[in-house]
Formats: structure tokens, C-alpha cells, sequence
């Protein structure tokens, strides 16, 4: 029997330690492998006598991300808040035998009644007139037909160079609609 050389003896270490490497290194199942030894390249090398099997296990998959299949992505926006509605609902309490009457926020032009606004100009314009109209705590104004003034909320109806025209909506006691006309007359200097 013939002695391997040093050549072979490399080669056949270079063969167990990459397909050590490769079956280590992949597959995740957790089996074992089995591998056999050879001798070297088997064109050059003499027939020699089978080598022993070696067993070497394979490392376990040390990953936990799975794949998914490849769902249709859809928004369900049931669950999530209107971005539009506020966020404190304040709900007006009823009280017995009143009207329910829809509170809106108290604007500064609606804090004072009609007749204590002071007209002091009036703007003639194509497009419609303006007037400028002033609260007894001194703040200024500026009204186009279709606004709203005073604590009553009286719609201005006309402007013209004499004054302002607005109109009152009103319930009485028993419960009756009442339109109301009233006027800020434009207050001349002698």
C-alpha cells in the first residue's frame, strides 16, 4: 500500500473542512448530515480503501422572521377619530319648558345691543356697502349686508348713505315669530 502524499493529505483536509463549513453554515433544519471522506482528485490518485463515514450535525435556525404571504393592503377607518370633530363636545343642558336653541360661541359684535353700536361711515362701493360701526368700549367694526349684530343677532339688511337697516327675529311668550326692523342712523358732526 502506497502513503498519500502531503499534496493529497491537504486536499482532502481542504474538501472536509468546506464541506464542514457549507453544512454548518446553511440550511437551519436541524438535521444531520452524513459525509464522506475521500482521498483525493480520483484521476491521479490510486484506488484506496473506503474511508469511515462522518456525521456532522447541522446548525439549528437561530432566526425568528417568518414570511408572510403577500396580502392586498386595505385601510379600515372605522376605528380611527374624525380629524373634523372637536374634541370637548359641550351639550347644552335642557331646561323645562324653553326652546332649545343651538348656542354658538359669543363673538365681541354680539356682546352689546343694537342700539348701543355707533354708526360713524359709511363706504359706497359697485359692489355693495360697507359700514363702520363702533361698541361702547371703543372697538371698530366693519358690516356688509347679510352679517349679523348685536346681542339678538339682527341681520343687516341695507346700507345705505343715512344708516343701517337691520332686522330682529324674536319669539314672544307664546311662542309667536316677530321680524323686528331697526336702524343705526349715520351720526353727522355740526
Amino acid at each position: 500500500m502506497t502513503r498519500p502524499s502531503p499534496k493529497n493529505k491537504r486536499l482532502v483536509a481542504g474538501v472536509l473542512v468546506l464541506a464542514s463549513g457549507l453544512l454548518l453554515g446553511a440550511g437551519g433544519t436541524g438535521k444531520t448530515v452524513t459525509v464522506q471522506k475521500t482521498a483525493g482528485p480520483a484521476a491521479s490518485a490510486p484506488p484506496v480503501a473506503a474511508l469511515p463515514m462522518v456525521t456532522v450535525p447541522i446548525q439549528k435556525q437561530t432566526s425568528s422572521l417568518r414570511y408572510m404571504p403577500a396580502q392586498h393592503m386595505q385601510f379600515d377607518f372605522s376605528k380611527k377619530k374624525d380629524p373634523f370633530k372637536p374634541f370637548l363636545v359641550v351639550k347644552p343642558e335642557a331646561v323645562a319648558g324653553s326652546v332649545k336653541r343651538v348656542e354658538k360661541p359669543l363673538l365681541p359684535i354680539h356682546s352689546f345691543t343694537l342700539e348701543q353700536f355707533r354708526l360713524i361711515g359709511v363706504v359706497a362701493d359697485p359692489k355693495g356697502n360697507r359700514a363702520m360701526v363702533v361698541d361702547p368700549s371703543g372697538k371698530g367694526y366693519v358690516l356688509k349686508v347679510g352679517m349679523t349684530i348685536g346681542r339678538d343677532e339682527a341681520r343687516i339688511t341695507r346700507i345705505d348713505t343715512s344708516g343701517v337697516e337691520a332686522v330682529r327675529q324674536y319669539r314672544d311668550e307664546k311662542g309667536k315669530a316677530h321680524k323686528e326692523t331697526a336702524r343705526i342712523p349715520l351720526q353727522r358732526n355740526p
